[in-house]
């Protein structure tokens, strides 16, 4: 048996805890059973903007008749856009392969681990003991129980990576933020897009005015059905029929096509990793039980990244590994501190938001302003044609801090920032409203929506 001071579970963000702990001369083990680093380079964030930059071009140089501007699009090359990204990401992470073989005190072990007992993992033929454990498992595409899924080949946003041939028409069962960004890529490059969803909202989880908006802009280039629950899934001659019901009139519709994207959410993989078999807690989904220093109720083991199920972005994970390491080696713990965790869907809309929405703040008791202001109102959004979208934020009235702020329109990622360092810094509203803005420039729109607050 192998004994180490550190183990780590997974070379995405985990790599992070190992590269500390090889710094701080331990021996080191991590255990990946795919390519070096993890889902974000490999089967997430990276390849998954790799394809959707391509598909903004389009839609900006589809969109560009509004300004004066008549540009023929003569092809798109579908293979070209996939090898691009595929290059791009076993390029990175057959790097970061070769850097971990050739580091002294850190040792790959290429399988899937899995725990037998009290600190002791089975990977293959070897057995390795570690005094402390970081479990950063990961997770994978949730496959929902629906009648009939497992006689369909269907695709995940893993497996449409794969893809050699763009699908003339593709059905997406999901409403989140993998359907918004993959049903924005097929419908750029040509594909028959068809979103089923549901729940009543496309991306439920933003503000309601957000979900509105992006669906009302994404219909202009698919089909969406809302609250639309799907009970069966069929598949004849290479035809995917997807059966639906409305859960208003609980009327069935039928859709059919060539292909079928799954993007109904996530799942752990703690089924694989079996952290329980060494006392560790899952909760009734799956996930990894932490407390607010992310440890385990189990001593020495921590666990942090989308294996905990709680904000399930690469950022929120590079922050938890620092947060993890910290309280790992000093006796001062770190608390957690979700307060300004920011995402963005790159939809088209682009969505970007950071803190409470409206209805939590309000469900939090805060007494509070909204303000909003719209891309429109802008000297930079006239002179991009008047695109749709708009800022909307949040603040506490007794305080001035900013609570909340939510952006949907052209380089909204972009925009928040100003938002996020704000939150992040001494939080009050009145820095952004004082500080010069450039003028004609998109940040004034952040800037405006801090100027229209008002009581709700």
């Amino acid at each position: 048996m192998a004994e180490y001071d550190v183990l780590v579970i997974g070379s995405g963000s985990g790599m992070t805890i190992a590269s500390n702990a090889v710094a701080s001369k331990l021996k080191t083990a991590v255990i990946e059973h795919g390519p070096m680093g993890g889902t974000c380079l490999n089967r997430g964030c990276i390849p998954s903007k790799m394809l959707l930059y391509p598909a903004d071009i389009i839609a900006m140089i589809k969109e560009a008749e509004k300004l004066g501007i008549d540009i023929t699009i003569n092809s798109i090359d579908f293979k070209k856009i996939m090898n691009r990204m595929r290059h791009l990401v076993t390029e990175d992470s057959q790097q970061q392969g070769k850097a971990v073989e050739v580091t002294d005190k850190i040792v790959w072990y290429k399988g899937t681990g899995e725990f037998i007992s009290d600190y002791t993992m089975q990977i293959g033929d070897h057995r390795i003991l570690a005094e402390k454990i970081f479990i950063v498992s990961g997770a994978r595409p949730g496959v929902p129980p629906i009648k009939g899924i497992k006689e369909v080949n269907y695709l995940t946003s893993e497996t449409l990576l794969e893809l050699k041939e763009p699908p003339q028409d593709i059905i997406v069962i999901g409403g989140g933020y993998i359907a918004a960004e993959y049903g924005h890529f097929f419908a750029s490059i040509g594909t028959k897009v068809t979103i089923v969803q549901r729940n009543p909202e496309l991306i439920p989880k933003e503000e309601p005015e957000i979900s509105e908006l992006l669906k009302e802009e994404m219909e202009k280039r698919m089909n969406i059905f809302t609250n639309h629950a799907v009970v069966e899934v069929e598949e004849k001659n290479n035809i995917k029929t997807v059966i639906a019901k409305n859960r208003e009139t609980e009327e069935l519709k039928e859709f059919s096509a060539q292909s079928l994207l799954l993007a109904t959410g996530r799942v752990p993989n703690s089924d694989l990793v079996k952290p329980e078999k060494t006392g560790v807690e899952l909760d009734k989904r799956g996930y990894v039980k932490v407390n607010e220093y992310l440890e385990t109720n189990k001593k020495n083991i921590w666990a942090l990244g989308d294996a905990i199920g709680k904000q399930m972005f690469k950022h929120v994970a590079n922050y938890e590994a620092e947060v993890a390491w910290h309280n790992a080696i000093h006796e001062h713990k770190v608390a957690l501190d979700y307060t300004a965790v920011p995402h963005a869907v790159f939809s088209h809309p682009q969505i970007a938001s950071v803190g409470f929405t409206e209805a939590k703040a309000k469900e939090q008791g805060y007494k509070i302003w909204v303000g909003k202001e719209y891309y429109e109102n802008t000297g930079k959004g006239a002179a991009m044609g008047n695109p749709k979208g708009f800022v909307k934020v949040i603040v506490e009235q007794e305080t001035g801090k900013i609570l909340g702020g939510h952006i949907i329109g052209p380089f909204a990622p972009i925009l928040i920032q100003e938002i996020i360092n704000a939150m992040s810094k001494d939080n009050n509203f009145m820095n952004i409203i004082r500080s010069m803005h450039i003028h004609p420039a998109m940040p004034e729109v952040v800037q405006r929506a801090f100027s229209n607050l008002k009581e709700t």
